[in-house]
């Protein structure tokens, strides 16, 4: 939910969109933009009811400035997922369906996350790739700490530290070691500081594969 994914997914729909339809089409998109900081204090806090009034506050704004869908840009806010898609009334195109749509057609089923802590910790995520016969595991405390302080200090600051990218390698490293197939990119994020190139096992990038997904789906 940092401006800085909501920028890539922005660019890589209407991108996608031009390839599929050719000329000068574009995506029509209605963007409801936070403001991340607000998010990130009741995420700290704890505060997931007062996160999931926001979250259908934005929805039901967005139905009503015309929306048909809604694709939340961020994997941990997927936690509320089910109750923005009740309250608004519309259907919500989730970041995990689309990653196990990637992992499947590769015949994964076990795969490393690398995300927020709250993704890696908590069930919501894991449980709705269990749905689609995926193992996830996850990496040990302190290097979860790690995966989080990077995302929070230096990926939605815009940051890019070559040092950090080699700790992410590593736990990636050690995530192959325990088994892993394949590694989910679970914070949008992530992908501006881990590439396909950079590893030897598939890697799916829950920004791309999800704005590829969502297209598909309003194109029909």
């Amino acid at each position: 939910m940092s401006w800085e994914s909501t920028a890539i997914y922005y660019r890589l729909m209407n991108e996608l969109v031009r390839t599929k339809l050719g000329g000068n089409h574009s995506a029509k998109i209605i963007i409801w933009s936070f403001d991340f900081d607000e998010i990130v204090s009741l995420q700290n806090a704890g505060d997931w009811q007062a996160a999931t009034l926001k979250m259908v506050e934005a929805a039901n704004n967005l139905k009503n400035a015309g929306a048909e869908a809604l694709v939340i840009c961020t994997n941990t806010m997927h936690k509320m997922a089910d109750e923005v898609e009740k309250a608004s009334d519309l259907p919500v195109w989730h970041i995990a369906d689309a990653t196990a749509m990637a992992i499947k057609k590769q015949h994964l089923q076990k795969i490393g996350l690398l995300a927020t802590k709250f993704t890696m910790e908590q069930d919501f995520y894991k449980n709705r790739l269990k749905n689609h016969n995926i193992e996830t595991i996850i990496p040990n405390a302190a290097d979860r700490e790690i995966i989080h302080r990077v995302i929070y200090d230096e990926l939605c600051q815009g940051v890019i530290n070559p040092a950090s990218k080699i700790a992410y390698i590593n736990i990636i490293n050690q995530l192959i070691n325990s088994g892993a197939e394949g590694i989910v990119l679970g914070c949008t994020e992530i992908g501006m500081l881990i590439q396909s190139a950079d590893l030897n096992i598939p890697i799916f990038d829950t920004t791309s594969l999800h704005a590829e997904y969502a297209v598909n789906l309003a194109l029909g």
